[in-house]
């Protein structure tokens, strides 16, 4: 038995019952919650049974005996959480007391795993006051995309995905519950997640896996005019193309490792999410029967794609740590869940806020390649910052 698997108590049940009456998981969402709502399925957590090293979660979730009466998505026992962007950080997932979801059909269930310390009262009142700053001024971005594209131009790196961070500032802390039911009536067809006070709406699945069928939605080349010609633009572009080019090579290469047959390859296609508009692939595999890779193995290994980190991967992330000083911290990382027996999802932590009772901090990228201009990949970052802005800062 592995050190994670110490950490749980040898008779330890995740019971899984259907209720009678469907909740809105959302709407209960506290502070130190997780949350996750993607094509109907949609679940919250409340309280700790246990947190994990990331590298021994598989181990803890194997030593918890399941009594499952509903085998939705998120049922029984599962390990939730978001991991850090920089890979050398310390990782751990939480494998919560008490779950509380709905199917896509919108039936009700709940999952105990254990005893569940009573949540915080929200506030009752929402924020009216705010001030919005930018960390990252233009001046500075436009030395930075200047740098990256020097790089470009030596060789060292193909492309780079600058990001930056702007902050609010609020009158009082801000409701987490109503920000991420905001988030999901606003951005439609995204992935909507809350993980400890990280709040987004994701377009990108990074990787699912159901039984041995995993798939992935990598997205990279953006516009952010989302009319018939600019659509049409997008899905012309040489520079989005080669952009896209990189992700889903790297995206094919490293689940191709684990499938037993050549992974299929379905785009690109421009997709549309609110006021952007994006280059998306679908990807989807059958893993090889002997070992089988969980959720989380799989998107530890994906991370960072060249969607968000850059290629080649090493060089482009280390410029992203001198050119970001502030760091990432859990922005672009992967954010989701895994199961016992090695299902779940996990998207590409985008489009949201890290909050802290009345502060938030966002961040926004833009990939660099050669032929990039600071001003446009500036406005393309103003609007992926949108969405999370307008369900923070309310008139």
């Amino acid at each position: 038995m592995t050190h994670a698997a110490l950490r749980i108590e040898t008779d330890t049940v995740a019971r899984t019952r259907p209720l009678a009456k469907s909740v809105d998981p959302l709407s209960t969402l506290a502070p130190d919650a997780f949350a996750w709502s993607h094509d109907g399925v949609e679940f919250a957590t409340a309280g700790v049974l246990a947190r994990v090293p990331a590298d021994e979660v598989d181990a803890a979730l194997a030593a918890i005996d399941v009594d499952n009466a509903v085998g939705s998505p998120g049922t029984g026992a599962i390990a939730v959480g978001a991991l850090p962007f920089d890979t050398r950080s310390a990782a751990e997932l939480v494998i919560p007391a008490t779950v509380v979801g709905r199917d896509a059909d919108g039936r009700g269930w709940i999952t105990h795993l254990g005893p569940s310390r009573p949540q915080p009262s929200r506030p009752i009142s929402e924020p009216t006051r705010f001030i919005v700053s930018q960390a990252t001024d233009r001046a500075t971005w436009n030395a930075g995309v200047a740098r990256v594209l020097a790089e470009i131009e030596s060789g060292r790196v193909s492309k780079v995905v600058l990001a930056r961070e702007v902050s609010v500032e609020a009158d009082a802390p801000f409701n987490l519950a109503r920000v991420a039911t905001r988030l999901r009536d606003d951005q439609p067809g995204c992935i909507v997640f809350a993980a400890a006070g990280l709040l987004g709406a994701s377009p990108e699945l990074l990787v699912m896996r159901e039984g041995l069928d995993i798939s992935c939605h990598p997205m990279a080349g953006t516009s952010s005019l989302v009319d018939p010609d600019a659509l049409a633009r997008l899905a012309e572009s040489a520079k989005n193309a080669d952009e896209h080019r990189l992700v889903i090579e790297a995206v094919t290469e490293i689940i191709g490792r684990w499938c037993a047959q050549p992974v299929h390859v379905d785009g690109p296609r421009v997709i549309r999410f609110g006021r952007l508009a994006h280059l998306a692939t679908h990807i989807d595999g059958r893993l090889r029967a002997e070992f089988p890779p969980s959720a989380l193995e799989l998107a530890r290994a994906l991370h960072p794609t060249p969607a968000v980190g850059g290629t080649p991967s090493a060089a482009a992330v280390a410029l992203i740590r001198e050119l970001e000083p502030n760091g990432r911290g859990r922005y672009a990382a992967p954010v989701g869940w895994v199961d016992a027996a090695g299902n779940g999802a996990w998207a590409v932590a985008l489009r949201g806020a890290e909050i802290d009772g009345s502060s938030a901090v966002l961040r926004a990228g833009a990939g660099i390649v050669a032929g990039s201009v600071a001003d446009a990949e500036w406005n393309e970052t103003e609007a992926k910052l949108a969405p999370a802005l307008a369900a923070l800062v309310r008139p």
